[in-house]
């Protein structure tokens, strides 16, 4: 099966090379979106076939089978969020022949005269926010964004200034390659009220630095009623994350997370981390938003309830746990989390007696996992904290760290 997918943007005068114009000359079955048919309906030759690209798109290559060559139209770049990726997914053994055009963040860059050599890429369409996030939380320089119709550029911009990253400068394009094409430059603050056409696509420079402390000082931090002894340490909370080894995890798993100290240390630091926080009491959830507001760190999805009571079935599996509070249920929680955690997962927990020392051990017995090493730190006149590391037993080619 053969594919000659065309690079397009939104001219409605579109000008096309001799080879593309040979190629759709040729064509019996063309395809593309319903906006790429009207650009280029009066290119196709007499009673072809027209396949639109619509949801669902199981219907849309079912039809593609029944022919051994297709001329498709897509945006811009066909392998850049493009449909060729599409089909090299869906049909990994097609043979695809490419004429791209300019992508809208390249043709952008270049009504803007701007370098994009050194640009982060994020596609929010049809995505979560999570690409965005992280782009924000490191800081990146240069932001170029895809769009679609929900995350819209008022919403990017509700959502940055939501978290305080008002640093930058936006330009948005919209219908560009259009003889109506409009290019503007705002602040996020200006941003919040403008609408604009679809598509449209923006790019962020940094105008400023934000502050990212590598350690957060826990008097910086709402607490619960004020309580100074409910929130862990900076020392140890920075030993607990890297006892965690999140750089080369995925998603976390915070259990009792209180202020929300520990899933917002680990958020700033590793970005890219996917974090779901657990709290029974229900002042957490305000704490969480406050702090995680206050320090910039978007992305963190707060459950409040009992952690043993809750459905875990829909959430991202954790290949790293840290349990900040058990409630008397170590052994059960421990049993609960070992049915999720991925193979090499790591597990930590900060022991402040030999009491939760012995409870945590003889629960990781119970659910088959075995410690790995113990580091102990003491924090002026506080008690001492153990960090035990545990996996689960070696026989089975599994691994988990849980720390003490």
């Amino acid at each position: 099966m053969k594919f000659y997918i065309i690079g397009i943007n939104d001219n409605p005068s579109p000008q096309f090379t001799d080879e593309v114009l040979s190629v759709i000359r040729s064509g019996k079955v063309f395809s593309g979106g319903i906006r790429h048919h009207g650009i280029v309906e009066g290119f196709l030759p007499a009673h072809t076939q027209w396949i639109d690209i619509t949801v669902p798109l199981e219907h849309v290559f079912q039809q593609y089978l029944e022919h051994p060559e297709i001329v498709v139209f897509a945006s811009g770049d066909p392998l850049f969020y493009g449909f060729a990726n599409t089909i090299q997914n869906k049909l990994p053994d097609a043979d695809i022949v490419l004429f791209p055009a300019f992508n809208s963040l390249q043709m952008l860059a270049h009504r803007m005269v701007l370098p994009y050599h050194d640009m982060q890429i994020v596609s929010l369409t049809g995505r979560p926010w999570d690409a965005l996030d992280q782009a924000l939380i490191e800081g990146k320089r240069k932001i170029g964004i895809l769009t679609d119709r929900e995350k819209t550029p008022a919403a990017i911009a509700v959502r940055m200034i939501h978290y305080g990253y008002t640093n930058y400068k936006i330009t948005v394009g919209e219908l560009l390659g259009n003889n109506t094409e409009s290019i503007r430059t705002f602040s996020v603050d200006e941003l919040i009220n403008e609408t604009f056409r679809f598509p449209n696509c923006l790019i962020m420079e940094r105008t400023g630095l934000r502050s990212r402390p590598f350690g957060i000082n826990e008097e910086d931090f709402h607490l619960l009623n004020g309580r100074k002894k409910m929130i862990t340490k900076m020392p140890v909370r920075l030993l607990t994350l890297s006892m965690l080894d999140l750089r080369n995890r995925h998603v976390l798993w915070d259990i009792g997370f209180c202020t929300g100290s520990v899933s917002i240390e680990a958020k700033m630091q590793f970005p890219h981390l996917k974090i779901i926080a657990f709290e029974q009491r229900e002042e957490g959830k305000e704490l969480m938003e406050v702090n995680s507001r206050k320090f910039g760190t978007p992305g963190i999805t707060s459950i409040i309830g009992n952690f043993m009571e809750a459905d875990l079935s829909d959430l991202p599996v954790p290949d790293a746990v840290f349990i900040g509070g058990h409630g008397g249920e170590m052994h059960s929680i421990l049993k609960k989390v070992s049915r999720f955690l991925t193979p090499d997962g790591i597990i930590v927990f900060n022991a402040v007696s030999s009491e939760s020392e012995i409870l945590f051990l003889e629960g990781i017995k119970h659910a088959e996992m075995e410690p790995t090493g113990k580091t102990s730190i003491t924090i002026d006149n506080y008690n001492t904290i153990h960090v035990l590391a545990a996996r689960f037993k070696t026989t089975d080619n599994h691994s988990i760290i849980l720390s003490l």
